[in-house]
């Protein structure tokens, strides 16, 4: 009688707390009203309390960002100019457009002016919007404008949309594990675990505009509303908010980045895990199908019928599992042949999945990717290749394997550690039910009673799907932030759920203390000093972040951008790096030869050309190919002509000698030879044929610019 007490309390405990059982935790009908009032209301009570936790941590972790940003960059006292070099690398043209669509005189002239653009790259119209996903900064100029904010600065407000979907981030984080563990002690564990590895779970630190940090915030409320939904829930109006918190979401995302329909691709295919071992509602599954479809048509509209989302392996995977479940509802259940379907559901989804995948790659036409596939191809060993681009998308640190540095931080945190911990558990769990379920004996899903905290749908989803990311992360560290949040949301609501506990004290058969009481005192008090562990050693650093007075001005990058403001003409068309001209646009304005853009052919084409800047070819040879793009200056940096070291040895010089042939081993020494200089250091020296194609107009430490002279002079 005991045991049976303390079991209903815990249910009790565990139901009250989550923020999806509300009709689960209404007394019968038989009770008074007074009753009845009073439960609900203890309900709403802890519901208010868990939002008004996750709005104060958001708002909180907003400010947060706002002092950092500002102690880095200070932002608040530098001029425009000096502001805009803050947003570096690939981050600086998204917010030129930005910038282009407030200029425009109404927002409709703007969209057009995206849509037809011609006024970046010469020789070229671009579809802007389609070319860079560019719907974050056409969303934030229309606030903007709708909210008539024209007493504020731009680009306070873009950095306030930025930041405030980082708090959106982080709530969702913290829902996710409210859900999860049914007490928000393990929202706020998760939220700890990710400021303090924020080097390893967020990008927000290095560039603001970039996509992930738009894309990011959607799939972690996306990811809170599917935890939600395929949670056994009995309240049906919970069910739909989640289900519609789970489609606008995913509508957002998809929006947002042009490589969601991957991200969303891993979730479908856990999907399909739970789906095939039967631990969700076939009408859930089917439910969550349809808004997959739905989102891949609203994307494919959205972004100008991208043929990418036709050949993506997400609609592969969709079309592959109706069909298979379709072939499963003809055959009548329970007799030898649905046995069989059952156990080759998985094969035929994979057989389907390819053959559908192969069919529509035959008959839509692919463009965009196949400097990637092919990098791709050479990082896993399936192809041997010189080329440049190629090369030089693999030396991208977003392509190196997870380095040690990350994993001693995230063990540091105790993260790593307690994340395996809980991994373990859910997954032994999980392979314990699957196995009583094949001997056919009774699996109950009530892990409060029976310890399978691996068979909640919830449980095995984020287990699977942290698993695949975690995988993926290991090959490629740009996928980390991908996959540590959710090992933040996992560990945390691990060790603050006592069905976990409970889990691991069924399995050992404790007979001297009751396992439902220490289960219960351990899911508090684990996490609180967890917490105050936490709390006693990185409180101080982070204090120290927001106080330490950081100061990073780029003298000489802002004394260039003021000369080709002042002293090129407005026409001028400026060649060099893209990551450099990508500033140059944002800047000054003026039109460049390239941008920092991997997803087109043709703009990667003159990527490689413009690098051609720093190899060992002749001024003859650099001079036409600058002037087929229309070039009129030239702009060289120090940094990358003179450098001698880089991790991997990834040093673009190295790289152009070897995709241009340059490169000769003897006596198992490699060097490159050929018969010309290398082209940004002997321009330097002033002499012909280097003179008679350009004309020195600016210097200093870290850049030159030379003007590409039209009339060309022979000088002896």
């Amino acid at each position: 009688m005991e045991d049976a007490g303390l079991h209903g309390e815990l249910r009790q405990r565990a139901r009250a707390c989550s923020p999806e059982s509300q009709d689960s935790t209404r007394p019968e009908e038989g009770n008074n009203n007074e009753v009845h009032n009073g439960f609900d209301l203890q309900w709403y009570l802890k519901i208010l309390v868990g939002c008004l936790l996750m709005l104060i941590i958001g708002i909180m972790y907003v400010v947060y960002l706002s002092i950092f940003h500002e102690r880095k960059f200070w932002f608040s006292s530098r001029k425009d100019i000096d502001r805009e070099i803050t947003f570096q690398g690939d981050g600086a043209i998204y917010y030129s457009f930005y910038k282009d669509m407030l200029r425009a005189p109404t927002f409709e002239r703007g969209i057009i002016e995206l849509l037809y653009n011609n006024k970046t790259v010469p020789m070229r119209t671009l579809n802007i919007i389609r070319q860079l996903a560019l719907y974050p900064e056409v969303f934030a100029a229309l606030l903007y404008k709708l909210l008539g904010r024209q007493d504020m600065d731009p680009a306070y407000f873009y950095l306030g949309m930025v930041f405030g979907l980082q708090g959106i981030y982080i709530g969702s984080l913290f829902v996710t594990s409210w859900i999860m563990s049914g007490t928000w002690l393990a929202g706020l564990l998760t939220t700890a675990w990710f400021i303090i590895n924020r080097t390893d779970t967020t990008r927000i630190a290095d560039s603001i505009p970039l996509r992930e940090n738009w894309a990011l915030p959607c799939f972690a409320a996306q990811v809170a509303g599917f935890t939600g939904f395929i949670r056994h829930n009995r309240s049906q109006n919970v069910k739909r908010f989640y289900y519609m918190i789970f489609c606008a979401a995913s509508y957002f995302l998809i929006m947002m980045w042009e490589y969601s329909h991957y991200l969303i691709f891993v979730q479908a295919l856990t999907l399909c895990l739970l789906d095939g071992l039967a631990l969700i509602n076939k009408d859930k599954v089917n439910e969550i199908h349809k808004m997959y479809l739905a989102a891949l048509s609203f994307g494919y509209l959205l972004q100008f019928q991208n043929s990418k989302l036709l050949t993506s392996p997400l609609l592969s995977l969709i079309l592959a599992s109706m069909l298979a479940k379709s072939l499963q509802a003809i055959v009548r259940p329970g007799t030898f042949k649905a046995k069989v379907g059952k156990m080759m559901y998985f094969c035929l989804i994979f057989t389907f999945s390819l053959s559908i995948h192969f069919l529509i790659g035959a008959l839509v036409t692919k463009t965009g990717d196949d400097q990637i596939l092919k990098s791709l191809e050479v990082k896993f060993g399936l192809k041997m290749n010189k080329n440049f681009t190629v090369n030089w998308l693999l030396c991208h640190e977003s392509f190196q394997p997870l380095s040690q540095d990350c994993l001693l931080r995230l063990t540091q945190s105790s993260l790593l550690p307690f994340y395996i911990l809980v991994s373990i558990v859910c997954l032994v769990s999980m392979c314990r039910g699957l196995l009583k379920e094949f001997r056919g004996d009774p699996v109950s899903h009530n892990t409060s009673e029976d310890g399978s905290v691996g068979q909640r749908p919830e449980v095995v989803y984020h287990v699977v799907q942290s698993l695949i990311l975690g995988v993926l992360a290991m090959t490629f560290e740009g996928l980390k932030y991908l996959w540590t949040p959710y090992v933040c949301v996992l560990a945390a609501s691990g060790v603050c759920s006592p069905a976990l506990w409970l889990t691991v004290f069924k399995w050992s058969r404790l007979r001297a203390v009751n396992a439902v009481v220490l289960a219960l005192l351990l899911s508090a008090i684990v996490p609180a000093v967890i917490g105050f562990s936490l709390w006693r050693e990185f409180l101080p650093r982070i204090v120290d972040e927001l106080t330490d007075l950081e100061e990073r001005y780029e003298s000489d990058t802002v004394e260039v951008m003021n000369w080709i403001q002042t002293q090129a003409p407005a026409t001028a068309v400026f060649a060099g790096s893209p990551a450099l001209m990508g500033a140059i646009k944002l800047c000054t304005g003026r039109m460049v030869t390239s941008l920092p853009v991997y997803n087109d052919e043709e703009m990667m084409k003159r990527n490689e050309d413009m690098y051609q800047l720093y190899s060992m070819r002749s001024a003859e040879d650099i001079y036409k190919i600058l002037t087929t793009y229309k070039a009129s200056y030239v702009v060289l940096e120090e940094s990358i002509c003179n450098e001698l070291f880089k991790m991997n040895n990834c040093i673009v010089k190295d790289l152009l000698d070897i995709g241009n042939g340059h490169v000769v081993i003897e006596d198992d020494n490699i060097f490159a030879s050929s018969k010309y200089g290398r082209f940004c250091q002997e321009i330097k020296m002033n002499y012909s044929p280097y003179v008679n194609y350009f004309t020195r107009v600016y210097w200093s430490r870290s850049y030159f610019i030379y003007k590409i002279n039209t009339v060309i002079s022979f000088q002896s």
